[in-house]
């Protein structure tokens, strides 16, 4: 373990402030966190806080906070941050190219581009804004112009960026200009990050044929931006849908709810379209 004690009670004492952490969380925490205050061992109270929370580390069913903080007391931030990174890499130039899209909490955004052939990385992140290096909060306030998006690397030879565009269209409300779904702000609009002028057109053309379609009663609002630095979201925010499954599963239900009955509701309208 690298954290100093002091380190340690910051952070218990932050997690035990933070709405997210469950009451039985918060109950560990505070207990840990007043045995140091009583000057107990420091490293006896923290390997039977350890002990508390390995079930639900093992299950993953910790909340992203205290899972971070899990792993940090264990030994196992430095490494998972380590693959993350090495992983989020192009490799071959010649294959491989990046891409960028916003469309709402980036928690679900990830496992659909992940589980495509051809993916090579899915990384969270903070792109859009004037602020450099953001962190959650500072981007969750709105005040920064950030949105929360996925950096994808993708090899060309067997996944398309425009694959990924029709892919992008088909788990977005592009109809939405203050957020998508359940999750409301700036931070959450729907953009396109295009990296050069041909994934610009590319990107142009599959919204125009949006708009063609007629399956939008509202106007489309997703913006193409020209992208600019992309922040690696913290930690515990990468592959969320592997850390946490059982929210990952719920969050997905409802975004999917709604797009089952928006796409529904699109093929209704183009095939009134086309009797006209």
């Amino acid at each position: 373990m690298s954290v100093s004690e002091e380190e340690v009670l910051k952070k218990m004492y932050n997690l035990i402030l933070n709405p997210s952490t469950r009451e039985w969380e918060r109950y560990l925490l505070t207990t840990t966190k007043n045995a140091l205050g009583q000057q107990k061992n420091f490293k006896e109270q923290l390997a039977k806080l350890e002990v508390e929370l390995r079930p639900l580390a093992l299950r993953n069913n910790l909340t992203p906070d205290v899972a971070d903080f899990y792993q940090e007391i264990t030994g196992n931030t430095a490494v998972s941050e380590q693959l993350v990174k090495e992983q989020h890499v192009v490799a071959d130039p010649a294959y491989q190219e990046r891409a960028i899209f916003a469309g709402g909490c980036f928690w679900c955004m990830v496992e659909p581009f992940e589980s495509q052939p051809g993916i090579i990385s899915v990384l969270s992140g903070y792109t859009g804004g004037v602020l450099e290096h953001p962190s959650y909060d500072q981007v969750s306030s709105g005040a920064t112009g950030h949105v929360e998006a996925v950096e994808i690397i993708f090899d060309t030879r067997r996944v398309s960026y425009q694959e990924l565009i029709d892919l992008y269209w088909q788990m977005t409300d592009p109809t939405d200009a203050f957020g998508q779904f359940q999750d409301r702000g700036a931070q959450y609009r729907p953009v396109i990050f295009v990296a050069d002028e041909e994934q610009k057109k590319i990107a142009e053309r599959r919204k125009q044929a949006a708009i063609d379609s007629n399956r939008y009663s509202k106007p489309i609002v997703t913006e193409i931006r020209a992208a600019g630095p992309f922040w690696p979201a913290e930690n515990y925010h990468q592959e969320f849908y592997k850390k946490q499954p059982k929210r990952y599963k719920a969050i997905k239900r409802e975004r999917q709810q709604f797009l089952m009955y928006q796409h529904l509701k699109g093929k209704l309208r183009e095939g009134l379209h086309r009797k006209k």
